[in-house]
C-alpha cells in the first residue's frame, strides 16, 4: 500500500502506533515522552502521528516552516493555546499545551532545553523555529520510528503538475464585467449577478452522465461561500477564516491561508470572496478585510472595518472599479454601514450609514426616533456593480425594532429609510446616487437584501436595462438600471399580505388585518424566515427567464408577553399554506418579460442552495435532503441527481479547466436557512456530523475514465 495512503487512510491504527512508537523513542527523556503522549492524545488524529498532516495541516517539515519559520516559542505556544483543539480552543490545561509546543519545536529542530513552563517572555522569544527543516540524522532531528525519509535511496520525483499561475495577469474590470467562459470571477459569476455560465459541454442530453471528479473537505462549520475560479485555480473560503487556492481540475491544494483570530472573535461563515488585480480579498470574523496574493496566499494588506459593537460581516466583499466594498449587519443602535477600501493599499475611503440621521436626506422617516434608537439596515449579502452607470448596488434589510414604527405619529413619516431598499452608491466616494424603497415600514422582517440582477427587458413597449430583485415575500421589482425608476413587479406567488401594487410607483398597499400589532393571531404567507431568501437567482438573457428557489410556507403570528419577534409583541410559528400538498420546496421559472410563471417544480425537501443555469440548457440546485439535482431549463424536468455527505449550501458554480467543464457544490450547514423546517418535514434530518466540503462533478472522459 502507498505509504501516504496508509498514513491517511488508517488513521486510528496509525495514531495508536504513532503514540506507542513516539513515546517509546522518547522513554529516556521524561519531557519528550510527555510531549509525545500529549501530542498523540490531542493532535495526532488531525495532524498525523508523524506531524505530516491529515485533516489538519502538517506541523513539521518544509510546509510547516514555510509559515512558521522564524517565529518563536512564545508565538507558537500562544497560537496553540488560542486555537486548539478546534472544538474547544483553550480547553486543555497549561501543562499539556507546553508539552505539545515543546514536542513540535523539537520535531522541527528548535532548541528545547528551555523549560517553557517557567520561561519568561524574553526567554521564549529567544527560541526560534528554523527557516528550513532539519535533515534526517542531524542533531535537531528526533528520530521517531514513524515518519522521515531514508537517505539510503533516492525516491523518484513526484509526477509533474501544471503551473496554474504561469502567465498570471491581473483581474480587471473588463474581466469582472464579462468573464471568459471558463471562469467564475465574483459572486454570481460577473458584475451582472446573473448566476449563468456560457459553457455548453454539459447539456440536457448528457447531464445524466455526470460523476464525481474530485472532492475536498473543508473545516467543519457554517460554509456558505460560493467558490471563485480563475484560469484553472479555484478559490474557496473555509469556516474559521481560512482561504484555499486549489487546482480546479483535481482539488490539489496550491496554498492555504489561516487567519489567527482573537479569542473574542466568533468564527462566522461568509458568502463570497472577491478577486481584483493580483489579490484575493476576504472578509474576516474579527471585522477586517484582508488581501492575499492570488498566487501565494501571502497577506498584502489587512484593514479593520470601522464599526460599532453589535455588527458582523456574513456577506462578502465586492470589487468595483478599484474599490473593495463591504457591508455589515447586526442590531447596533444607530444602524449598520457599508464601507469602501482602496483595492491596492487597503486604505479606507468612505463609510455610508444605511440608516440616516435626523436632518439628513431620508433621516426624517423614522417616526421621530432619535438616531441612537434606530437599528437594523443591515447589508448581509454582497452587492452588484453596474459598470455602465458606475454604481455599486446594495440591498438593505429592515429594522429589528418594529414597535416604534408600527403606528404613525402625527406630523411624522415612518417609511424607515433606507430599509428594504436598493441603494446605488458611487464606489469611489460612497455618495448615494439614487435609491428605491421596495417596502415601507416592514413589520414582518421580509428583507430586500438579496442579489441585484442586471438584464435587458422590454417594459410597456420600451427597451430597458433593468435591475431585478425581491424580498423574502417573492415580489420581484424591476427597476431601470440607469435611474432606479420603478418599472413593474413580477409576483412569485407565495405571499398573501400585499393587497395591491401601484403600477406607476410600485408602492405596495398592505392588507390592514395582516399587519401584526400584538393583540391577535394573524396568518401571513410566507414565513418570516423567507419564502425566497438569500440563495441567488439565475437569469438567462436569451429566454428572459429568472430561476428562483423558494419555500412555500406560512406563519402564524401569535400574541406573546414581552417583545417577541422583532418588537411587536408576537411570536412566529411555522404553518403549512392552506390546502398544502406537503411539498414545501419549490423551484420556479419566472418569465420576466410576460410576468408569468413558465413552470414550477415542487418537492418535499426544501431547496438550500442558489441557482446555476448554463448555456447547455441545464439548471442546478441542491436541497436539505443532501440531494443535488439538474433540471431541464425549458420544462423543469429532473435530469440528474446525486447524494452528498453534507447539506449543500451557497450556490453551485460551473467552470472549465483544460477544455473540460465542471459543476461544483459546497456543503456545510450552520446559517439559519440551512437548518430546514423540522416542524413541517421532521423526517428530513441534518446529518449528525457536519460535513463541510467542495464536491466537483464532470462528464466521464470519452475513453470511459
Amino acid at each position: 500500500m502507498d505509504k501516504r495512503a496508509w498514513l491517511l487512510g488508517g488513521a486510528l491504527s496509525v495514531v495508536a502506533l504513532g503514540a506507542a512508537s513516539l513515546a517509546g523513542a522518547q522513554a529516556g527523556n521524561d519531557a519528550n515522552a510527555a510531549g509525545a503522549k500529549a501530542y498523540a492524545d490531542n493532535c495526532a488524529t488531525c495532524h498525523g502521528a508523524g506531524l505530516q498532516g491529515g485533516e489538519g495541516p502538517a506541523l513539521a517539515g518544509e510546509q510547516f516552516l514555510a509559515s512558521w519559520g522564524g517565529h518563536n516559542a512564545g508565538e507558537l505556544l500562544s497560537f496553540i493555546k488560542s486555537a486548539m483543539p478546534p472544538s474547544n480552543p483553550g480547553g486543555l490545561d497549561a501543562k499539556t499545551y507546553v508539552a505539545i509546543t515543546r514536542f513540535i519545536l523539537a520535531r522541527n529542530g528548535a532548541d528545547t532545553a528551555l523549560d517553557l513552563a517557567a520561561a519568561a517572555p524574553a526567554q521564549l522569544s529567544a527560541v526560534v523555529l528554523p527557516l528550513k527543516a532539519p535533515a534526517v540524522g542531524s542533531a535537531g532531528f528526533s528520530g521517531e520510528a514513524v515518519g522521515g525519509l531514508s537517505t539510503m535511496t533516492k525516491p523518484p520525483p513526484p509526477p509533474p503538475r501544471p503551473n496554474r499561475f504561469a502567465g498570471y495577469t491581473p483581474v480587471t474590470e473588463a474581466m469582472l464585467d464579462d468573464p471568459k467562459p471558463q471562469n467564475w470571477l465574483t459572486w454570481r459569476r460577473s458584475h451582472t449577478g446573473r448566476g449563468y455560465s456560457p459553457l455548453t459541454q454539459i447539456t440536457a442530453a448528457n447531464v445524466g452522465q455526470l460523476r464525481l471528479a474530485w472532492a475536498l473537505p473543508l473545516p467543519n462549520g457554517d460554509n456558505m461561500a460560493e467558490p471563485l475560479v480563475r484560469d484553472g485555480v479555484l478559490y474557496a473560503f473555509g469556516f474559521g477564516d481560512e482561504v484555499y487556492a486549489v487546482d480546479a481540475a483535481d482539488g490539489h491544494i496550491l496554498w492555504r491561508y489561516q487567519r489567527d483570530l482573537p479569542k473574542d472573535a466568533r468564527p462566522q461563515g461568509k458568502k463570497t470572496l472577491a478577486l481584483y488585480g493580483d489579490k484575493v480579498i476576504a472578509a474576516t470574523s474579527d471585522l477586517h478585510l484582508v488581501a492575499l496574493d492570488a498566487r501565494s496566499g501571502k497577506a498584502v494588506w489587512d484593514s479593520p472595518i470601522p464599526h460599532q459593537d453589535g455588527l458582523n460581516n456574513p456577506g462578502g466583499p465586492l470589487a468595483a472599479d478599484g474599490v473593495i466594498i463591504q457591508g455589515l449587519t447586526g442590531q447596533a443602535k444607530g444602524g449598520s454601514l457599508i464601507a469602501g477600501f482602496d483595492a491596492a493599499t487597503g486604505k479606507q475611503l468612505w463609510t455610508f450609514h444605511t440608516i440616516p440621521s435626523p436632518g439628513e436626506p431620508g433621516g426624517d422617516t423614522w417616526n421621530g426616533l432619535p438616531q441612537d434608537q434606530r437599528s437594523g439596515g443591515s447589508s448581509w449579502t454582497s452587492g452588484t456593480y453596474d459598470a455602465k452607470t458606475g454604481v455599486a448596488l446594495y440591498g438593505v434589510s429592515p429594522t429589528y425594532d418594529t414597535k416604534p414604527l408600527r403606528f404613525l405619529k402625527p406630523g411624522q413619516n415612518n417609511d424607515a429609510l433606507y430599509t428594504d431598499a436598493t441603494i446605488a452608491l458611487d464606489p469611489h466616494t460612497g455618495k448615494l446616487r439614487w435609491y428605491y424603497q421596495h417596502m415601507q415600514n416592514d413589520q414582518w422582517d421580509f428583507d430586500w437584501v438579496f442579489d441585484r440582477v442586471i438584464g435587458d427587458l422590454d417594459v410597456n413597449g420600451q427597451h430597458h436595462r433593468t435591475i431585478m430583485t425581491s424580498g423574502k415575500e417573492g415580489l420581484f421589482d424591476v427597476l431601470d438600471a440607469d435611474t432606479g425608476k420603478y418599472l413593474k413587479t413580477v409576483d412569485l406567488g407565495i405571499q398573501n399580505f400585499v393587497q395591491s401594487i401601484d403600477p406607476k410607483t410600485g408602492i405596495k398597499t398592505i392588507k390592514p388585518d395582516l399587519i401584526p400589532d400584538g393583540t391577535r393571531s394573524i396568518f401571513v404567507c410566507p414565513h418570516g424566515g423567507g419564502g425566497r431568501n438569500w440563495f441567488g437567482t439565475s437569469f438567462v438573457e436569451q429566454s428572459k427567464r429568472l430561476f428562483v428557489v423558494a419555500r412555500d410556507t406560512c406563519e402564524e403570528l401569535r400574541p406573546t408577553k414581552g417583545q417577541g419577534l422583532l418588537s411587536t409583541g408576537v411570536d412566529a410559528v411555522y404553518a403549512a399554506p392552506p390546502h398544502s400538498d406537503g411539498k414545501y420546496g419549490t423551484l420556479r421559472a419566472l418569465d420576466m418579460q410576460t410576468g408569468k410563471i413558465a413552470w414550477e417544480h415542487r418537492q418535499r425537501a426544501l431547496f438550500d442552495t442558489g441557482v446555476l443555469t448554463t448555456a447547455g440548457g441545464v439548471r442546478f440546485a441542491g436541497s436539505m435532503d443532501r440531494q443535488v439535482q439538474a433540471f431541464d431549463q425549458a420544462s423543469g424536468k429532473v435530469l440528474w441527481s446525486a447524494g452528498l455527505a453534507g447539506v449543500p449550501n451557497a450556490a453551485p458554480i460551473s467552470f472549465a479547466v483544460d477544455g473540460k467543464q465542471y459543476v461544483a457544490f459546497v456543503t456545510g450547514y450552520g446559517n439559519p436557512s440551512s437548518y430546514g423546517i423540522a416542524e413541517l418535514n421532521p423526517e428530513i434530518q441534518r446529518p449528525p456530523v457536519n460535513s463541510a466540503a467542495i464536491y466537483v462533478f464532470a462528464l466521464p472522459d470519452r475513453s470511459g475514465g
